[in-house]
């Protein structure tokens, strides 16, 4: 506890290594503490909403999950999708002796609070997708954009980590609502533009909706939301062993989500917090060539997305990385435009599971009867 004097609020710093405590986890725990402390001070009893799965059970569940047929049948998918080849990112391949977390670097953008809001509410609305789908969108085509100025020829395809919070209930009668722990997943993914025309991706918005929808089909053919690649990877002794020996994407990403600005109230995150979250051993090897976190704040005069990219030094040049980062915004900045016209939106064959039908004929369907 930091007394600041009668005038001032104090501070209480609460410390948790991240092997026992995730994002999620906070918004459980901060909210139990200020119940506690209220019936505390008060005089009565302190009183919590009971855990519906403990940390432990989840464990136990995840490795029986693990040698389960349906778990198997799995296996396919990912090693079809880590056997496509990938071009290189840098100059060479990742060396955990020389790729470390001292010889990272970063840098960070920012969104305005009028682009980041049609990419949080109005394009997800208008093409009944997550937020996750837009923001990989634009990210894919930023990638394309990129490796076409640097002269790498048009590569549309882009082979991405997800990270994920990891809470998937993959048994009936799992509630983890109230669970605190570190749940986090990681799963690989290909994003593929196919036929959509990057070139003109800055300048056409049409280009841009139809970007979303094939970036969005191809996301819901990852079975389970991602979470048997972990489990297969490491829970089951046969699959790990195949997994372990294909390569492994050289770029990670990953979605904070949306918090609220920090508030000068009892039992609110403080403004300094950001300056305070954890770190690593400097000689801990990086696992990516190129790591991207977005994550959103409420502001007084709206939402605003961040951005960072956090790379290998000695892979990639930092002016390299800043212009992937102006591109991955000027491809949010026209998603976000496109969300403002009225022909926008549309729906997918995965929002059909009963028929079965292209894009191609669902757009047929929805220009011929009018969509809404």
């Amino acid at each position: 506890w930091f007394d600041a004097g009668l005038a001032t609020p104090g501070r209480l710093l609460l410390v948790a290594h991240h092997l026992i405590v995730d994002g999620v986890s906070w918004r459980i725990l901060l909210p139990e503490l200020t119940t506690a402390w209220h019936a505390i001070t008060q005089g009565r009893p302190t009183t919590l909403a009971p855990v519906g799965t403990s940390f432990r059970r989840w464990s136990q569940l995840l490795t029986q999950n693990a040698r389960t047929d349906a778990r198997h049948n799995e296996l396919t998918h990912w090693e079809t999708l880590l056997q496509q080849p990938e071009p290189p990112l840098g100059t060479r391949e990742l060396d955990p002796t020389r790729d470390t977390l001292g010889s990272g670097a970063s840098a960070t953008w920012a969104l305005s609070t009028e682009a980041t809001a049609p990419l949080l509410t109005t394009l997800p609305a208008l093409y009944t997708c997550g937020v996750n789908d837009v923001l990989l969108t634009g990210l894919a085509l930023a990638f394309a954009h990129w490796r076409q100025a640097k002269g790498l020829g048009e590569h549309k395809s882009l082979l991405v980590d997800l990270e994920g919070h990891g809470r998937q209930e993959i048994t009936p009668g799992v509630d983890l609502s109230r669970t605190v722990g570190w749940f986090t997943s990681i799963h690989p993914a290909r994003l593929d533009l196919g036929r959509v025309v990057t070139g003109a991706w800055s300048l056409d918005a049409a280009v841009a909706g139809e970007a979303l929808k094939h970036i969005k089909e191809q996301l819901r053919t990852v079975p389970d939301m991602g979470i048997g690649y972990g489990v297969l990877r490491h829970l089951n002794p046969d699959t790990a062993r195949r997994l372990a020996a294909l390569p492994r994407p050289q770029l990670a990403f990953n979605y904070l989500g949306r918090f609220s600005a920090p508030e000068d109230a009892d039992w609110a995150m403080t403004a300094e917090n950001a300056v305070l979250e954890g770190a690593g051993d400097e000689r801990m090897p990086l696992h990516h060539a190129l790591e991207v976190n977005a994550i959103t704040h409420d502001h007084v005069d709206g939402p605003q997305l961040t951005i960072t990219c956090t790379w290998a030094g000695g892979l990639l040049a930092e002016q390299e990385v800043r212009d992937l980062g102006d591109a991955w915004v000027t491809a949010l900045t026209a998603l976000a435009e496109h969300a403002r016209d009225p022909h926008a939106g549309g729906r997918t064959p995965s929002d059909m599971p009963l028929l079965e039908l292209s894009q191609s004929e669902i757009d047929e369907f929805e220009d011929e009867l009018g969509f809404e």
